[in-house]
């Protein structure tokens, strides 16, 4: 019963990573991806904007 408990956490985490990752690509593109994509330009250029203006002339 030893090698039951020993392969039992690795077996787990195995069967998680995997379930992570099917999960990050069924979640890519689809018919969010515009509406996602929309947020991230918003959030980078309110990011952008909240820079000083020392910092955007250096650039």
């Amino acid at each position: 019963m030893d090698y039951v408990s020993a392969l039992l956490p690795p077996a787990v985490m195995a069967v998680l990573f995997i379930a992570v990752i099917r999960v990050i690509v069924k979640t890519q593109g689809g018919a969010n991806k515009a509406k996602e994509d929309a947020a991230v330009d918003a959030a980078l250029a309110r990011a952008e904007g909240a820079r000083p203006a020392s910092a955007r002339s250096d650039a």
